[in-house]
Parts: structure tokens; sequence; C-alpha cells
């Protein structure tokens, strides 16, 4: 039985927002094309039949749609999507999941999204003001207002969802008003990805992490969740609950978090293959699964150069926390962890300070 992750571009780079941190407009400015457009419906059937042709009955299939904006594919897409898959009437578990920042979501989108049983990720820098600098239309008007409608339809139709915050250097300097305003929206499922430097340019981002600011952030975050959580008032911080799930039961719930690269193949509009969606770039492309099988393209991802481990830094090596760590992410080590030559680590700071307790919470949970 196979558990199977694909995630699909279905309008490549295109978006109705211009973000001012967003990494995937920089991979995309660096290839030879920065957009394939939509997905063409003779795409999207090839890349579906060289999914399942590698597909056993009771298989698991998450087909996680994200962009750019996929929504910009428009419905019919999506209703088309579906459709095909039900038309093959094979036993195959498929769950939906897309992340979107919410500014096309209406009552049609959202009576089919329920319908399907899709998981929403939708984008919210929980603070006006953060949100507002830097995700803007293409008018350069903030859209807080505009995506708070969305949530609140999202949970009109019960919809599950999650808030997916980029963790700027700027918003990392306020963890108790995060906070406070999580619980002023009644958030419950929170997930901050940290705002990366430019790939080609890291130091040139004026929104980018930091390692400092990543440990004083989780840190205050940390004590202000444990203080609620040991009165009964749980809320989900994706963090947290990776570490949780690492300590209760040794699972990997997300991608890079032991040190590792999770098998995930990432599939743009044309059908083109890549590795991770961090590196959707000319000289990591895998194939096209418009042509080439499933299982072609997960052997040429598991041996691509971009998932080679580079030389861990100095701090790692006496770190108590190597084996649990194994230096994270390596696309994300710059702004949450360390690089060679540095003397402070963000990633050992907060374990440091949070791992006792997140222990003794893990101890309390079933294997």
């Amino acid at each position: 039985m196979k558990h199977l992750t694909i995630m699909l571009k279905p309008a490549s780079s295109l978006c109705n927002l211009r973000c001012k941190y967003c990494f995937y407009a920089d991979i995309t400015s660096l290839r030879e094309v920065s957009s394939f457009g939509v997905m063409k419906e003779s795409a999207m059937t090839a890349v579906m039949d060289h999914i399942f042709i590698d597909l056993d009955d009771g298989d698991y299939l998450t087909l996680s749609f994200q962009g750019g904006e996929p929504m910009l594919a428009g419905l019919p897409f999506y209703r088309n999507l579906v459709q095909y898959i039900a038309g093959k009437k094979r036993n195959i578990h498929i769950n939906y999941t897309l992340q979107t920042n919410g500014i096309l979501l209406d009552d049609d989108w959202c009576k089919f999204l329920a319908k399907y049983g899709f998981l929403i990720g939708i984008s919210l820098d929980i603070l006006p003001e953060s949100h507002d600098a830097v995700r803007v239309d293409t008018a350069g008007q903030g859209t807080y207002e505009q995506v708070l409608r969305s949530i609140s339809l999202l949970k009109k139709y019960h919809i599950e969802h999650n808030v997916l915050c980029t963790l700027t250097r700027q918003t990392a300097r306020h963890p108790a008003k995060v906070w406070a305003q999580i619980k002023k929206l009644d958030l419950s499922y929170i997930q901050f990805t940290p705002c990366l430097g430019d790939l080609n340019s890291p130091g040139s981002s004026a929104y980018a992490l930091t390692p400092e600011r990543f440990f004083h952030f989780y840190s205050d975050l940390f004590d202000l969740w444990y203080r609620d959580f040991a009165t009964g008032n749980y809320r989900s911080i994706k963090l947290f609950d990776d570490l949780l799930q690492l300590l209760a039961k040794g699972l990997v719930t997300s991608c890079g978090i032991s040190g590792y690269c999770q098998p995930q193949i990432v599939v743009e509009a044309d059908g083109s293959a890549y590795p991770c969606d961090f590196y959707c770039l000319d000289q990591f492309r895998l194939g096209s699964l418009v042509s080439d099988s499933l299982r072609t393209i997960y052997e040429k991802s598991a041996v691509s150069p971009c998932k080679v481990r580079d030389l861990l830094p100095e701090l790692c090596s006496a770190c108590q926390y190597r084996k649990f760590c194994g230096g994270g992410c390596k696309r994300m080590q710059r702004e949450t962890a360390c690089m060679p030559g540095d003397t402070f680590c963000g990633y050992q700071a907060f374990l440091d300070h949070a791992l006792r307790p997140l222990m003794q919470i893990a101890a309390g949970i079933p294997g």
C-alpha cells in the first residue's frame, strides 16, 4: 500500500497578487520560461493517466494544488479533473488539498470544495499591518480584509482549512501580538513558513527571516501556546505538532524537519516534473508526466542533485540534537538554523528552550 503526494501547479506561476516576498516568483524568474500558463485538459488527462498507471487498488493519493495562485486555472478545470479521476473507477483513496491566497473564493467555489472534501490552506499573515505591507494586489493595495471574508466563507461551508502565515523578520518581532490575533480571529490551525531569501542573492531580501528572529519568535510563541495548552485550550501550530509526532511516534510529518528530503514530485502546468517546490528550475527538471511514467520520475527525483546534502555547519558536529534534526531543510537553514561559519543556530536555541515540555506532552500521546 503506497501513500503518494503529488503537487500540481495548474496555473504555473500566474498570480493575481504581487506579494513582495514570493519565493516562487523568485524561482521562476531564474527559468527560461517563467510561466507555463494554465494547464491544458490534454496535459491534465495525460498526467493523471501516468499517475494512476503506477497505483494499485488500496493506495492513497494526495493531489496538492499550489501556485502561483492555483484557482486561476478556473473552476471548470477542477470539475473536469475530479470527474476524469472518478471515471477511472479505481479503488484509490484520494485526498485533495489546495493552497490559495483566497481572493477568488466565492460560494460556487466553496460548494465545489466542500463537495469533494478539499483541505484548504489559505494565506494570511495574521497581523493586518504585516499582511497589507507585503500581500498586495496588482494595484498595490492590501488584501487582509478580503482574506478574512474568504475565511468566513470557508467556515460557513464547513470546509476544513488551515492558515498559512509567511513568517517575515518584521512579523517575527511580535509573537505576543500574533498569538493575541490568532485567538481574536479564532484560528485553529496555523502553519508559519519561514520567509526565504532569494535563491541566488539570499542577503538581498528585506523580509527574509533570520535564525535569531526564528528563535525569539518561536520561543515566545511556545510559552504563550503552552500556557493555553496547559489549561485545555489547544490550537495547532504546525512546527509544534510536527515535533510532538516526531517525539511521540518517530513520525516525520514535515519535509526536512529531520534533515532529509521527503519523496515528492512537483508538476508544472506543462507537465514538467521537479523534485522540490524550492527547486522548480530548468537544471533540476526530471522529465514530464505527460510523457514519462511516475515510476521513472520518482527514480530520478531520489537522486536529484538538489537533494544532495551539503556538509553540515560546524555547530552541528557537537549539537545534542544532530540525530534529531540533521541540519533541517537545506533551503531553510539560512533563515532558521545556521550556515557554515555561524556561531548561533536558531533551531538549536529553540529546542533548548522548548524540548523538555514538548517531551512531557509527547509522553502522554498514545503510540
